[in-house]
């Protein structure tokens, strides 16, 4: 059960990415969110830490072509009643559907006071 929610949350989390959405990414983590990419630690306190830091993505990804980011599979590697860690292999995308930048991803997400979100992500994003 606890694998089902992990995944539901990565999943809300992916779909407000595509839609450029800095609300909805924050509302499928939990907080403290720490986020491990290009060998430094990233962390933010709060929601509105998170939010700031993301007001630039959006002309980072227009830079580099992006469109939209496909989760190609996310595998349960380990599951708990108040923590799940997931695999997942993810493709950036051109607008017309090309690949760009596949990357491996880990994700743990943690149960808060009734909230399954994401508490970590670490990628191999380039």
């Amino acid at each position: 059960m606890s694998g089902e929610a992990a995944i539901t949350a990565a999943n809300a989390f992916q779909d407000a990415f595509n839609a450029l959405n800095s609300s909805g990414m924050a509302d499928a983590c939990n907080f403290p969110h720490v986020r491990l990419a290009k060998g430094a630690f990233t962390r933010f306190e709060t929601r509105e830490d998170f939010l700031k830091t993301h007001a630039s993505m959006k002309e980072r990804l227009k830079a580099e072509g992006w469109d939209h980011t496909t989760m190609e599979s996310i595998k349960v590697v380990h599951e708990g009643p108040d923590k799940v860690h997931l695999a997942i292999e993810n493709s950036r995308r051109h607008a017309d559907g090309t690949v760009y930048k596949p990357f491996n991803t880990f994700w743990i997400i943690t149960l808060q006071d009734g909230h399954w979100g994401i508490q970590f992500r670490s990628s191999y994003l380039t």
